[in-house]
């Protein structure tokens, strides 16, 4: 038979209660400027995916946007927009969930 010590309990409650609180991930979506190549979409895409938070990204060079989904405990649409303009590729928010 297991004992569990005070200690391990309290550990159980809190990384349970934790999980309990986790925000539910976000999707934004960006206009994105000065994408006028099809690797433009490329490195727009890698800038994004660097940004510690975000699970997903697509970027449409069509349409000019890139639609991104994070952890909003993590990151914020500020950082993915700043992610966006320092690779080169300005932005800014045109759509939240």
């Amino acid at each position: 038979m297991r004992r569990y010590t005070r200690g391990s309990m309290s550990l159980a409650v809190l990384i349970a209660a934790g999980t309990a609180f986790a925000a539910p991930p976000q999707t934004t979506t960006l206009a994105v400027e000065n994408m006028t190549c099809g690797t433009c979409p490329i490195v727009v895409k890698k800038a994004l995916e660097r940004v510690p938070g975000v699970t997903s990204t697509s970027v449409d060079f069509d349409k000019r946007t890139a639609t991104v989904t994070f952890d909003p405990d993590k990151t914020t649409s500020a950082k993915l927009t700043q992610a966006t303009t320092e690779a080169g590729f300005p932005s800014k928010v045109i759509s939240k969930p």
